[in-house]
């Protein structure tokens, strides 16, 4: 009889040290996931998620046409805003309107708002514009200027220097309409005609 207590007390000893041992398992991966998951909170938003070198990308209209194309030496996405950091950009705008050509826009450094459909360009901004038919050669310099590629529009508050066919304006900022061919210089501001052959 004293065999059989003896015999249960230690098969219970040992359920139970399996029990504990079972649940301090259970307890220390826990603490290990949770330590995993606040090292992960621990991760700045602010570190890009992924970087492209040499790309390109094309962005479409809603009728399925390309819009623009932008390629680079170097695409860096922003997890936090959904925004994408370009270095040496250069934008091709195809254009909605007929019968305006491409113009192709270059410039150091590029910041893509996606959420806005808005690209800032930064840094020796040139902007080049082919003559086609009746529609006038274009040339725009300038150290930074702001694309709104769902309105084809443009703008600039940095000095700029632009050339439309054979007249050159200088002035202290810009607002542009490609779709619509309007322009408007801001603040002080200086017009070159060239002078016509007789």
């Amino acid at each position: 009889m004293q065999k059989r207590t003896a015999h249960r007390w230690r098969m219970a000893s040992l359920m139970i040290t399996g029990v504990v041992f079972a649940l301090g398992s259970f307890w220390l991966v826990q603490v290990i996931n949770r330590g995993d998951d606040a090292a992960q909170g621990d991760v700045p938003k602010s570190e890009p998620d992924y970087i492209v070198e040499k790309f390109s990308f094309v962005r479409m209209t809603l009728a399925g046409q390309p819009r623009y194309i932008v390629s680079g030496d170097r695409l860096t996405h922003q997890p936090s805003d959904d925004s994408l950091d370009v270095e040496q950009p250069v934008v091709l705008n195809l254009g909605e309107t007929q019968p305006q050509p491409p113009m192709t826009m270059r410039a150091r450094r590029a910041h893509i708002d996606q959420a806005r459909s808005v690209v800032q360009l930064m840094g020796d901004v040139d902007i080049q514009r082919p003559q086609q038919g009746a529609v006038k050669s274009l040339a725009l310099k300038t150290e930074a200027l702001t694309l709104y590629t769902d309105e084809d529009r443009m703008e600039t508050a940095a000095p700029s220097v632009l050339a439309l066919g054979t007249t050159t304006v200088e002035g202290a900022g810009m607002k542009a309409n490609n779709a619509t061919g309007q322009f408007n210089v801001q603040g002080r501001s200086q017009l070159k005609f060239a002078a016509r052959a007789r």
